[in-house]
């Protein structure tokens, strides 16, 4: 994951969309997935939903949903996010935006579906969480937001590796551990007396070894349901998603899940990696498999192998960059990238994950919570920035806005008051 300052150079999303539109050689992809799994704890699901359809004023639009849930101490959370997540991501996006104000505001969308899920599910007295890996695909544009440890890897039509969702794991996220001890929390391994410690790191009260999830009600207000959240445009080669609970990435590297189904179809590739994992390291998890192809409209369901190259990192750099010599926008996006990163950011914070740098009314419904989308009365709304310790400076009618349910969420998440969970412990 790049840090927030590192600086590199993006694609604008409506010089993308314009070069798309003006080829009439370029169609909308094929897309089409597979999915298998062997389950252990019976805690994993999936959503698959194909051809959506969004109609505006300019004509229909089409986009794909893949969603991964990997519960843990029960599946109730799992079962209520796949159930209502994506109704609470749409939910947060104005209606009648075009498709590039769409897609740009798909994002922060996401960010306020997860947090809003993560509410209600709270509402309902549940204590058991969830990981999340949810992806939507809109012509090549993918849009990814992951909470806890199942992952989505993207390999390009071109050869190369790309990571599109992070990994929450505390023992080996550092970042995530500055934020949870710089808000109160703990990090250490389960004291099993003595001043013997075992098992990996694990964030305290509660006990669980992520430092995000939904639905985790039980382990203090330090992990969270702020998504990662990456979106990447394709060339039009396309490319294969590869989505998959942590029953799968703890026996195979990407490049090994990658190689095992090489040349076949998606509906024969996930089980193919299904049984690559278990034959590695057995069934010691619930292991499940989500195979997405973005595809030509010409080309077959199998691609061809494509040539080896070097995996890339999970850094901004690993997307190629164009020269900025050129003074002419036309000039200098002339040939479309081989994958070009839109939008990416992992802050835990809602003031900087809500924060926009388009025109607010594209973004936020006026007048209506931008997390839990409940009607705000004039003089109610709080300021998603309220509190932030260099806030920028905020007219009266600025936003986007909270109500007042959902500012103390956000103020509890960043450990700015003490949290209203009980502790208990977790065998995550």
């Amino acid at each position: 994951m790049s840090t927030k300052n590192e600086h590199h150079h993006t694609v604008p999303l409506s010089v993308l969309l314009k070069r798309e539109l003006m080829s009439e050689k370029i169609e909308n992809p094929d897309i089409v997935h597979g999915q298998a799994g062997q389950s252990k704890k019976g805690e994993d699901f999936t959503l698959l939903k194909s051809d959506c359809q969004r109609m505006v004023g300019d004509g229909v639009y089409t986009y794909s949903v893949y969603g991964l849930f990997d519960g843990h101490n029960g599946s109730a959370a799992a079962i209520y996010s796949k159930e209502n997540l994506l109704n609470n991501i749409l939910s947060a996006i104005p209606p009648d935006l075009n498709r590039d104000e769409w897609l740009a505001a798909l994002p922060r969308a996401m960010v306020a579906g997860f947090v809003k899920t993560d509410k209600d599910f709270a509402e309902k007295g549940q204590k058991s969480g969830t990981t999340v890996t949810f992806v939507i695909i809109e012509g090549w544009v993918v849009t990814v937001a992951s909470v806890g440890d199942s992952r989505c890897v993207l390999e390009s039509s071109e050869g190369g590796i790309y990571y599109l969702s992070a990994d929450h794991r505390l023992e080996t996220n550092e970042e995530e551990r500055v934020r949870i001890t710089s808000s109160g929390g703990e990090v250490g391994r389960l004291n099993t007396g003595g001043g013997a410690e075992v098992g990996p790191l694990r964030c305290w009260p509660g006990g669980l070894c992520l430092s995000r999830s939904i639905g985790d009600m039980d382990i203090g207000e330090f992990v969270v349901p702020v998504p990662y959240v990456k979106q990447v445009k394709l060339s039009t080669g396309g490319g294969r998603l590869v989505i998959c609970s942590d029953g799968v990435w703890d026996a195979l590297a990407a490049e090994v899940a990658l190689d095992c189904c090489r040349g076949m179809s998606a509906e024969s590739s996930a089980p193919q990696i299904v049984k690559e994992a278990i034959q590695a390291k057995g069934l010691r998890d619930d292991t499940t498999c989500i195979v997405v192809d973005i595809l030509p409209q010409e080309k077959p369901p199998a691609p061809a192998p494509p040539p080896k190259k070097p995996v890339k990192g999970m850094l901004k750099a690993m997307f190629r960059k164009k020269s900025s010599e050129s003074s002419s926008i036309d000039k200098e996006y002339l040939e479309p990238d081989v994958v070009v990163e839109l939008y990416e950011e992992g802050s835990a914070m809602l003031s900087e994950r809500l924060e926009t740098k388009y025109p607010l009314c594209n973004m936020f419904k006026l007048f209506i919570c931008a997390v839990c989308q409940v009607e705000i009365k004039p003089g109610e709304g709080i300021s998603v920035h309220e509190g932030a310790d260099n806030p920028r400076k905020v007219r009266p009618w600025d936003g986007p806005f909270l109500c007042f349910s959902c500012q103390e969420k956000k103020e509890a998440m960043e450990g700015k008051r003490a949290s209203d969970r009980n502790s208990s412990g977790s065998d995550e």
